[in-house]
């Protein structure tokens, strides 16, 4: 059974009269890169019920729970009503419905941009140098571009990318102690 859904416009005036309080599910990396301003930071990945069980008490005002496209909220709605909180509500279209409808986030350019999107960009290079270098220098480097390709159907099917793994232990992907 999913959560209903509020649009950004309601969403808005709940959170400004305190009615409401907006809870993003998304990782520590792709909060810190843009967020909508006032949104509590609970992963799903951390995922602590009863800490949002506290937050939605009896009294308490109702949660608004999003992520980047309103997917992943959706995906796990299960995992999300188990906190047992009396009201609760998925962001239609999540942070980009928000932005969509003209509302402000916070940009931290600084940061660095959510890692399937790093994954996208090594990828796509990684291939277009194997196929340049095939063109240029020898055939052989067309392993190079199916390597990647046999990597990204395998973390397609099994739900694990080494690349991204690795992505993740690089310095620009380290939250600071």
């Amino acid at each position: 059974m999913s959560l209903p859904i509020i649009t950004p416009g309601e969403a808005r005036r709940r959170l400004a009269d305190g009615s409401a309080i907006l809870v993003d599910i998304r990782e520590p990396i792709e909060h810190a890169r843009e967020a909508i301003p006032g949104a509590k930071l609970h992963s799903l990945s951390t995922l602590d019920p009863p800490a949002l069980s506290a937050m939605g008490g009896p009294n308490a005002p109702a949660l608004i729970f999003h992520c980047q496209s309103g997917m992943r909220t959706a995906d796990n709605a299960d995992r999300l009503r188990a906190c047992r909180v009396p009201e609760a509500y998925i962001l239609q279209g999540g942070l980009s419905g928000w932005k969509a409808a003209g509302y402000p986030t916070s940009i931290a350019r600084t940061k660095p941009i959510e890692l399937q999107r790093q994954v996208q960009i090594v990828a796509g290079l990684l291939i277009l140098t194997g196929l340049l270098l095939a063109w240029r220098v020898s055939p052989l480097f067309l392993g190079l571009s199916a390597f990647v390709g046999a990597g990204l159907v395998f973390a397609g099917i099994f739900g694990w990318c080494g690349m991204a793994r690795i992505l993740s232990l690089m310095p620009w992907n380290r939250t600071p102690a």
